[in-house]
């Protein structure tokens, strides 16, 4: 297996997202969303802070900031929690949907975010995507996403308040 040519750098935000293999849905029903949201801030939350979000039936976007720790942190940290997650939730949709196989179009994408007007652009396209995709009309209508903490409508708890006040996104 290829090696992934980006690394993960603490004190760095980055855009991870994928989506289902032949652009199938990976959210059958809205239970899924919420296993998934759960597996995230099992998996991937304990060395990131989560920006922004937007799960989509076929695909989902995630844009994270790599904690800065006192402990060593390795690169490969942000890859094993990722395939924890996608490995935990494909396994929990094959055993309920009766399928088999991959869930998943290969390993998860990612791109460093190398500038704040980049930062901005990808929170506003990630709160967008459902209404780009016609599922919705405005952002706030589309629950699977993290455009309701910006607004400060019903807040979820695995998003850190403090990373956006940092951004001026809370006040």
């Amino acid at each position: 297996m290829p090696r992934r040519l980006i690394s993960f750098d603490p004190g760095q935000y980055y855009h991870l997202y994928n989506r289902g293999v032949n652009r199938e849905n990976i959210f059958i029903e809205e239970r899924n969303y919420w296993y998934f949201l759960f597996n995230l801030e099992r998996y991937l939350l304990p060395i990131t802070d989560l920006i922004a979000y937007c799960l989509m039936p076929n695909h989902y976007h995630l844009l994270v900031y790599i904690r800065e720790t006192s402990e060593v942190f390795k690169t490969s940290e942000v890859s094993t929690a990722m395939m924890r997650l996608s490995v935990s939730y494909t396994k929990t949709i094959n055993i309920h949907y009766d399928r088999v196989g991959p869930l998943f179009q290969g390993a998860f994408q990612a791109k460093f975010v190398d500038s704040e007007v980049y930062l901005g652009h990808l929170i506003g396209y990630i709160h967008l995507n459902p209404v780009e995709s016609g599922l919705v009309e405005k952002p706030e209508d589309w629950i699977y996403s993290s455009f309701h903490d910006y607004k400060n409508l019903d807040p979820l708890e695995i998003i850190r308040r403090d990373t956006f006040r940092d951004l001026g996104g809370l006040s």
